[in-house]
């Protein structure tokens, strides 16, 4: 598994490698932070919402305090106001004169709803006949009237009291619950309250959570909006800076590795890559960008090329003076064995005997041989495609027939050849083989002509096939042809190839070199 991660982050190119390494050191850590700042984006707006609701509870106890305290008051002034001594209304009067925020107007009723006295402006909030039992409290909102009406049931009969939406807003306000205002409803319908304060300020970002609360025993339902607050949209966009700072740094990154790196590289490759040697010295871009380094690569590579240049100019003259060289020893070999076959020709014509005419002849043929090879490999050094065959063949047997003794004048020797280069170690078996197949017939059956034929057989093998009637049955028998059968075998041998042997001919597997293509 490592190992395949391994090559594919070999293969990668330099700047998904640089994007791939920034990812894993930055993105974590983004990430991390990203993680961070969503909860606390969450903590922070859940502690919005619990103020929120705070602020909404506030409201409601600030009513519900302003409604107690009312209650609570003329409660006390009216308990033993109504005995029958006095006037009741002015005895409750003094009582709550003394009591702060107590309320200024009241109406007093006997135990059957009967109206005693009032005090300010009274008001019986449309319910005159409403009966209280001593020690409770009913209450009911008057929607048309902007008032909050309750009846305490004392000894002796009852009192009843309003709160008007002034009040009532007023002391919303005096709470400070940072709310737009309230909706007090009952059975009979409901009251809004406004908030006589600055009102919050609501924008795009706030949402209002409703706080609902039941006050006077159940009596009065209480509904709160109240503005909450969260996270802006531009904070949430805060949380994404790590993940923004991560992009930021690969674009750059990859801009900078590519303006400054990448493509002075790849110019520096395309133009190294065009220049063909001996068009003179390398010619960088013009634009290589800021990056001194990248400038020393370029400037070092225009040397490196000089010095390659020189360097094959200076071999190639080498190479020149070791070809004419070794020419020279080649063509000064072909002259020397063409003096000693010249010699041995000399030597032959003033021989005493047959015998050694012959063996004169014999050793003139192998020399000529060798020369005639030597005078082929000399020209093939000119196209360097090895020896030709065909025309090696073609002049050793021209020089065969014309050193042939006198009763094998009129030999016969027929070719029919490809044309087929080969090495020169193969040549010289090759010469040395049909020297010999020729000299042998020449001597056993000058009459019988000889047929040499090559021909490929593969892309790099051919065979050659020599044929004459001195290779027949009752010439093998002889005692010089076994002499001739080691000497060929042997040839064979050194052509690495097995010799055929049929009626009348043998043939031999030679290696050539491939056929030449022409563009």
């Amino acid at each position: 598994m490592m190992s395949s991660f391994k090559n594919w982050f070999r293969q990668l190119p330099t700047a998904g490698k640089l994007l791939l390494l920034l990812t894993a050191a930055i993105l974590p850590l983004g990430l991390v932070l990203a993680a961070t700042a969503t909860s606390g984006i969450e903590q922070a707006n859940t502690a919005l919402a619990a103020r929120a609701n705070d602020q909404g509870r506030l409201a409601v106890r600030a009513i519900d305090s302003l409604i107690a305290r009312n209650v609570l008051a003329l409660r006390i002034a009216s308990n033993g106001a109504l005995d029958g001594n006095g006037d009741p209304c002015e005895r409750v009067s003094r009582a709550m004169a003394v009591a702060p925020s107590a309320p200024t107007s009241f109406l007093l009723s006997d135990p059957l709803g009967t109206r005693l006295c009032t005090h300010g402006e009274p008001d019986d909030g449309g319910r005159p006949t409403l009966l209280v039992a001593p020690g409770q409290v009913r209450m009911w909102l008057v929607p048309d009237r902007g008032r909050l009406f309750y009846k305490v049931g004392v000894f002796g009969g009852s009192a009843t009291g309003s709160i008007d939406r002034e009040q009532l807003g007023a002391t919303l306000s005096a709470a400070r619950a940072g709310t737009a205002g309230l909706t007090l409803s009952s059975g009979n319908g409901e009251l809004q309250i406004g908030d006589r304060s600055d009102k919050p300020q609501v924008t795009s970002e706030t949402d209002f959570s409703v706080v609902e609360r039941s006050i006077a025993g159940g009596q009065i339902a209480v509904r709160v909006p109240v503005p909450t607050e969260h996270i802006a949209s531009s904070d949430r966009l805060m949380i994404l800076l790590p993940l923004l700072m991560w992009i930021v740094a690969a674009v750059l990154s990859w801009l900078v590795v590519r303006t400054f790196l990448l493509m002075p590289l790849r110019r520096i490759s395309q133009t190294i890559a065009a220049h063909e040697p001996g068009q003179g010295p390398l010619q960088l871009p013009p634009r290589l960008g800021s990056a001194v380094e990248i400038q020393e690569l370029g400037a070092s590579f225009s040397r490196a090329v000089e010095r390659i240049e020189r360097s094959e100019k200076d071999m190639g003259e080498a190479l020149e003076g070791q070809r004419k060289l070794v020419r020279e020893v080649h063509h000064r070999v072909k002259n020397n064995l063409q003096v000693v076959a010249s010699l041995l020709n000399i030597h032959r014509r003033s021989a005493k005997s047959d015998d050694a005419k012959n063996a004169y002849s014999s050793i003139g043929r192998r020399v000529d041989a060798l020369a005639v090879v030597h005078r082929n490999h000399y020209a093939e050094l000119e196209e360097n495609r090895g020896i030709a065959l065909r025309p090696l063949i073609s002049e050793l047997a021209s020089n065969l027939r014309g050193s042939a003794p006198d009763n094998a004048a009129r030999i016969d020797i027929s070719l029919d050849l490809e044309s087929l280069n080969t090495t020169q170690d193969v040549a010289v078996a090759t010469a040395f083989l049909t020297t010999e197949v020729v000299e042998h017939a020449m001597l056993s059956r000058p009459d019988a002509p000889v047929v040499l034929t090559l021909r490929r057989t593969g892309e790099l093998t051919a065979r050659f096939t020599l044929a004459t009637g001195a290779l027949a049955p009752e010439i093998a028998n002889q005692a010089e042809h076994q002499q001739f059968e080691r000497i060929i075998t042997g040839l064979a041998k050194q052509l690495r190839s097995v010799l055929e042997k049929t009626d009348e001919h043998y043939s031999v597997v030679l290696p050539v070199f491939p056929p030449r293509t022409y563009s």
